[in-house]
């Protein structure tokens, strides 16, 4: 059996530990360049989609 490794999701073999830790990478770095640039903004991203998905509910297609 693989050895467990109590990581902040819980205990996890060592791969999945190394693949958290990538994608906590990557997405900290995203956020950053997103507060830098505001061009890439992820809250943005979600109001849009809000909004698109309302105005679509209320149309009849």
């Amino acid at each position: 059996m693989a050895v467990m490794i109590h990581s902040k999701y819980g205990y996890e073999p060592p791969e999945w530990v190394q693949a958290d830790a990538q994608i906590d990478k990557w997405y900290k770095d995203k956020k950053r360049r997103a507060k830098q640039h505001g061009a890439f903004s992820l809250d943005k991203n979600k109001e849009m989609r809000n909004e698109t998905t309302s105005v679509c509910k209320n149309q009849w297609y």
